[in-house]
């Protein structure tokens, strides 16, 4: 398995590329990690998140809680636009994740946020997710 942060953003990514209804509000390449204002809009941006060690289960299992932000940006769509697309983000994500090499034994979208950008053309908004992914060394 890879780095649990790198397992949860590409298990995300793969689940927004694959729904009909994030598709067709976000193109399959705008769907990235990154950390900066973006180059292509609209688009989902992971953050680097945060990871947990949550130790050892059993003899050669590891666990881990990760956190992420997911971060969508429009430009020159207005605010519900950004709405829109967090809620076809939160539909898509709200089944069980597949995790390359382990397990999702819990994730869920925690917060959404909608601040203002200094630039009114800009549209942000930040969906908080956690999970608690498991996996055998």
């Amino acid at each position: 398995m890879i780095e649990p942060t790198l397992a949860l953003q590409t298990a995300i990514r793969a689940a927004l590329v694959a729904n009909p209804a994030v598709s067709a509000l976000v193109p399959a390449d705008h769907i990235r990690a990154g950390g900066s204002r973006p180059d292509k809009t609209p688009c989902v941006i992971m953050s680097d998140g945060n990871t947990a060690l949550h130790g050892q289960d059993y003899t050669a299992q590891r666990a881990a809680w990760v956190y992420l932000d997911l971060h969508i940006w429009t430009l020159d769509a207005g605010e519900d636009a950004v709405k829109e697309i967090a809620f076809a983000v939160t539909t898509a994500l709200d089944k069980t994740l597949t995790i390359e090499g382990g397990y999702c034994d819990h994730f869920k979208v925690t917060a959404s946020r909608f601040p203002r950008d200094p630039d009114p053309a800009y549209g942000h908004g930040v969906l908080s997710v956690e999970a608690l992914i498991r996996w055998i060394v």
